[in-house]
């Protein structure tokens, strides 16, 4: 029995979109954004020394599934803190569960600690709902992976907002303030 490229986990799993080409979309739409280049982080912990010498908002990226197996990909700041638990109430679904590495390279074609709102282009039959967080997008700058977890590009929301348009991806801006986790007493 052969094993499908999802199930293999021995070769490495390369995106067809990387930084060069989703840089170039950007030149093309006239998009400015600011490219840099550091040691490959796969957690916002790991990342934190990055906001010393990349302003903006650094943002973090939450694959989900609810129980139905509507996929969702949350964009938010790395600051907006959010309970799982109340995430449904305020996504209008049911109860969420991280995807899998497996859904997460089938469905979106990148790899955990790259995760990007751009790899929602590699979603072709459009089965992945885009949240972005409302407080991120009121930052000057919004920084992501741009496909690579050593690098980090920074842009305006509304060079963001282009470019999801352009590529004909919808989106809804959530305010999470009602996801926020309880006062510990």
């Amino acid at each position: 029995m052969t094993a499908s490229p999802s199930q293999d986990t021995q070769s490495p799993r390369i995106p067809s979109l990387g930084p060069e080409k989703l840089t170039a979309m950007m030149d093309d739409l006239g998009i400015k954004y600011t490219l840099y280049d550091h040691p490959p982080i796969f957690t916002v912990a790991e990342g934190e020394h990055l906001k010393k010498s990349i302003p903006g908002v650094h943002c973090r990226n939450l694959f989900l599934v609810d129980k139905k197996k509507r996929m969702m990909l949350l964009v938010l700041a790395n600051e907006t803190l959010v309970d799982l638990k109340k995430l449904p109430e305020v996504l209008g679904c049911d109860r969420l569960s991280f995807g899998s590495a497996d859904r997460l390279w089938d469905y979106l074609e990148i790899t955990p600690g790259s995760v990007n709102p751009f790899c929602i282009i590699n979603d072709k039959d459009h089965q992945i709902e885009l949240f972005l967080d409302a407080g991120m997008m009121e930052a000057e700058i919004v920084n992501y992976h741009p496909m690579d977890n050593a690098k980090t590009i920074g842009l305006t929301p509304d060079d963001l907002r282009k470019f999801l348009e352009n590529k004909g991806r919808r989106y809804t801006l959530i305010d999470l303030q009602a996801a926020r986790p309880s006062a510990e007493g």
